[in-house]
């Protein structure tokens, strides 16, 4: 046999006499979830024509170096990590320089893609030889330039087009108008290529995580039903289910930092609390030590945590260093049944998710956790979804009561019909909501872009506005004692008024069968007089925190009429169209939204079925079915 053929042995061979000697441990990362960092490629193409080949080869890298600095500019992850770009070895021309770019894509754990031109290159010869770049998988898109001497319109059109017949869904971006290659991208092409790239990032950062099932279903609530396999099929995520009586077993043991605990109760004293009258469960003090134990469980079970298997400090603080307990799930989201089996004898668990969900606790600021009130499942999919997208924390909301005009004037002899001509919605749940929503976050950045993923990096990377947030946030809401009727074993609901005239989405994951669909609906909250609020308040329920919200374009009794469930989520800013585009990518129909038509972006393939998006999704299925 010739010396290239022979077989080589891995350039480290384990060591499997000491593997089979040591002892586990828990394994720190740099990030509190476990997994490869989402990483995109720039895959340049051209003409391999001797002469046609080197006059491109300066202004495709141009192209390129302007997309490479947009994406790591503008595209990050909720914790601040930025997402990774990788470019092509060379510019592809080739079945040889594809397949070394396919080479070095795998090393590099490359997991969405984006093709680009100035000029022709050979289309469906040039996909023959790169159908080893990337997989039915990956997210990808293909960007062709706008210029009359450089005619990238033919090659993203032709190439465009060999996908779809691959049935390859591919995302085409072209500038409406001519562009200006010495000039920075144009404004369109910019905001598709940032599109694109945040949705590809949630969808690989989805990927390999798992949902944390605390607990059942709730009061027989559909949306805590967790559905495995669709977690599986359409978001490529596990499912673990942990009984309550494991939180309740970790709190009676102590297993739980005792350190942050007494740091979690001393942050908690800087709200304003109202423990309740009467005969209460639990003392104030001891009702407070619940709550906060509950917190640290819960998101030690999400994400794991190092202190838990330290001897020393089991040792110190008096509980017992556990391994196999410190590691968590690695849950990128979680929910929490608590009714009623929990909540019948134990605070519930209204404290713990307003604290996880917000963007701040006792540890300072920080990415939000996505965790879902009666663990609604399918709601938590979806701030999941718009958390990756904005990296803002996201609202978990019950669809309270419809308001109209008239409502509002029979009830209090105000007229707000100017106010609110199509109606509001009262979206109030019972205490769980993120604090953030307690403040205008737009007020907080002088000059803030609409845009509340870049609105949420500026805060991210500003200490200042990171603790006038907080700030803001704590002074603007109280804790509220539980009402025994319905929860007997008490429990603290955070209660504020969220400002009125931001822009906020609403959304909701639906599941019909073995579909899962989606409803986006974009809006804005609503300033009512405060006679007029205060009469909402008290005639609900005056221990919840309310967002009054008008949708666009639409009666609030037509958002009630069409909207799924009894819950739907929220996320600061006008995020539809990215949630659409991430939809397209997952292969989830959306069923009802109300975004501009000029806004909604998905691949090419989406056009030979008439633009119907349950056809195209039917057609291709789940993403990982």
């Amino acid at each position: 046999m010739g010396e290239a053929m022979k077989m080589t042995r891995p350039d480290a061979v384990p060591d499997f006499a000491a593997l089979a000697r040591s002892s586990r441990a828990f394994r720190t990362t740099t990030r509190a979830l476990v997994g490869h960092v989402p990483t995109i490629a720039i895959t340049p193409v051209a003409d391999g024509r001797t002469g046609a080949y080197e006059s491109n080869v300066a202004g495709t890298w141009r192209m390129v170096e302007k997309v490479y600095d947009l994406i790591t500019r503008h595209v990050a992850l909720p914790d601040g990590t930025p997402v990774r770009v990788v470019v092509a070895p060379e510019i592809v021309y080739g079945a040889r320089t594809a397949a070394l770019a396919q080479a070095y894509y795998a090393e590099q754990g490359v997991g969405a893609n984006i093709w680009l031109s100035r000029s022709w290159a050979y289309s469906d010869e040039l996909m023959g030889a790169c159908m080893g770049v990337g997989s039915t998988e990956w997210p990808q898109a293909a960007y062709g330039l706008n210029q009359t001497d450089r005619p990238g319109a033919v090659w993203l059109k032709a190439f465009t087009a060999a996908m779809d017949e691959k049935r390859r869904p591919i995302f085409c971006i072209y500038s409406p108008d001519l562009e200006d290659e010495k000039g920075p991208l144009a404004p369109f092409v910019a905001t598709r290529l940032i599109r694109f790239a945040r949705a590809a990032a949630a969808v690989l950062e989805m990927r390999g995580k798992n949902y944390l099932s605390v607990g059942g279903v709730s009061m027989g609530i559909i949306g805590s039903d967790v559905r495995r396999n669709l977690m599986q099929h359409y978001l490529g995520m596990g499912t673990v289910s942990y009984d309550m009586v494991g939180v309740k077993g970790r709190m009676d043991r102590g297993l739980y930092d005792h350190e942050e605990l007494e740091r979690a109760v001393a942050f908690m004293r800087r709200f304003a609390i109202d423990f309740g009258g009467g005969k209460r469960p639990l003392s104030n003090e001891g009702l407070l030590r619940e709550c906060c134990k509950m917190t640290l469980v819960v998101r030690d079970l999400m994400v794991g945590n190092p202190r838990l298997a330290d001897a020393a400090t089991g040792r110190r603080q008096g509980f017992t260093a556990d391994v196999e307990f410190a590691q968590g799930c690695n849950a990128i989201a979680a929910g929490t049944q608590g009714q009623r089996q929990w909540t019948d004898l134990h605070p519930n668990y209204d404290l713990t998710e307003s604290i996880l969900c917000s963007s701040f606790d006792w540890n300072g600021f920080r990415a939000p956790y996505v965790v879902a009130t009666e663990n609604d499942s399918k709601n938590a999919i979806g701030m999941l979804a718009a958390t990756l997208l904005t990296g803002a924390p996201q609202l978990f909301a019950d669809i309270r009561t419809n308001w109209t005009p008239a409502s509002v004037k029979k009830a209090t002899g105000i007229d707000v019909s100017r106010l609110i001509p199509r109606g509001i919605i009262d979206k109030r749940n019972s205490g769980a909501g993120a604090l953030d929503y307690a403040i205008n976050p737009y007020a907080l950045v002088k000059g803030a872009p609409p845009d509340i993923a870049s609105l949420w990096a500026s805060i991210r990377g500003d200490r200042k506005l990171q603790d006038r947030l907080i700030a803001e946030a704590v002074k603007g809401t109280t804790y509220r004692a539980a009402i025994l009727e319905y929860f007997p074993g008490d429990g603290l609901s955070s209660h504020y008024r969220t400002p009125g005239g931001i822009p906020m989405t609403a959304y909701r994951y639906n599941v019909v069968g073995d579909l899962l669909t989606c409803s986006v609906v974009e809006g804005e909250t609503v300033e009512l007089p405060k006679k007029v609020a205060d009469h909402i308040s008290r005639v609900t329920n005056e221990t919840w925190p309310e967002s009054y919200w008008a949708p666009r374009g639409m009666t609030s009794f037509e958002y009630m009429s069409r909207i799924g469930p009894n819950h739907d989520a929220n996320s600061f800013g006008l995020v539809g169209a990215d949630l659409i585009t991430l939809n397209a990518m997952l292969r989830i129909p959306v069923d009802m939204h109300n975004v501009p038509a000029d806004d909604v972006f998905r691949p090419t393939l989406w056009d030979r079925f008439g633009g119907d998006d349950y056809r195209a999704c039917a057609a291709l299925g789940p993403l990982y079915a």
